[in-house]
C-alpha cells in the first residue's frame, strides 16, 4: 500500500462538476492499493497517519499529530501511485490492485482511519473521475509505502 500524504489548510474532491467532499486544516491522503496488501498494511499505515506530528505547535515547531490538531482528512484512492515506469514511457499499472481486491480494502481503510481519528473523514468515489484540489500547507508532503517501511 502506498500513501501520499499533504498537508492542507483546505482540499475538495468533485466528481461531474459536484463537490462530493471538502475539508479544512488537515490532510489530504491519496491512497493505492496492490495485490499482495492486507489488513496488516491497512494497519500500519492508518496508525501512522494518525500519529504523523507534521502540525506546527505553539513554537512552529512540527510536534502535532492530525489527532492533537483537532484536524481533518480527505481520503482519495488512486491507483496510479503504483505506476511502474522502468520501461518506455507509458506507465503498466499491473501492480496495483484490481477493484475486487482494491474496494474492500478502501472501504476497511476509510473505517480504520475514522475509528482512530474519532470523527468521520472525507472521501472520494473510488474508480470516479475525480478532481480534487487543495492548497498544500507548508508545503508538507509524505510518502509511506506498506512494503518499504524505511521509505
Amino acid at each position: 500500500m502506498r500513501v501520499v500524504i499533504q498537508r492542507v489548510s483546505k482540499a475538495s474532491v468533485a466528481v461531474e462538476e459536484k463537490m462530493i467532499s471538502s475539508i479544512g486544516n488537515g490532510m489530504l491522503v491519496l491512497a493505492g492499493f496492490e495485490h499482495a496488501d492486507t489488513v496488516d498494511d491497512l494497519d500500519w499505515i492508518s496508525a501512522k497517519i494518525i500519529n504523523l506530528r507534521i502540525f506546527n505547535d505553539e513554537q512552529g515547531v512540527m510536534n502535532l499529530s492530525v489527532k492533537d490538531t483537532g484536524g481533518e482528512i480527505l481520503l482519495v484512492s488512486q491507483f496510479t501511485l503504483h505506476a511502474a515506469t522502468k520501461k518506455g514511457n507509458r506507465p503498466s499499472y499491473i501492480r496495483a490492485a484490481p477493484p475486487g481486491i482494491a474496494v474492500p480494502l478502501y472501504k476497511k481503510f476509510i473505517e480504520k482511519i475514522t475509528e482512530q481519528l474519532g470523527k468521520a473523514i472525507g472521501t472520494g468515489i473510488f474508480g470516479a473521475d475525480m478532481k480534487v484540489e487543495l492548497l498544500n500547507d507548508g508545503p508538507v508532503t509524505i510518502i509511506m509505502d506498506s512494503k518499504n517501511r524505511e521509505f
